[in-house]
């Protein structure tokens, strides 16, 4: 079953993305350019994950998410994504140079959202 990403979620996101849009574009860039992965995600949270690599906490910017860094092949391995529907995610996964991928993590509440970089 899928959730909807509400428009409480998206603010915060949208103000958070704001002040860190420049460091998750590099990010992204370095992990595609790098040959970690061509498909990025950005898992966020209120609280701590066991998921990814811690890439920023809530004090490094004063924000409102945490944010870790995994790629595509652990959410296949942790079955977040099903095997036989990693086909469908790719085809639906947006360009990682004009889109930030997010996995929103709040209690219950875990969904995929495309966000668009913020222009300058």
């Amino acid at each position: 079953m899928t959730q909807e990403i509400t428009s409480k979620y998206l603010g915060t996101i949208t103000s958070d993305l704001i002040k860190i849009v420049d460091n998750l574009k590099e990010a992204s860039y370095l992990i595609r350019k790098r040959g970690f992965s061509d498909y990025p995600i950005f898992i966020i949270s209120k609280n701590d994950i066991p998921i990814g690599q811690v890439l920023y906490k809530k004090e490094d910017f004063s924000t409102s998410w945490n944010y870790n860094v995994t790629y595509v092949d652990e959410f296949v391995q942790r079955k977040i994504i099903a095997e036989d529907k990693l086909d469908i995610f790719l085809e639906n996964y947006k360009n990682p140079d004009e889109f930030c991928c997010l996995f929103v993590i709040d209690g219950e509440m875990m969904n995929f959202v495309f966000v668009p970089y913020p222009e300058d």
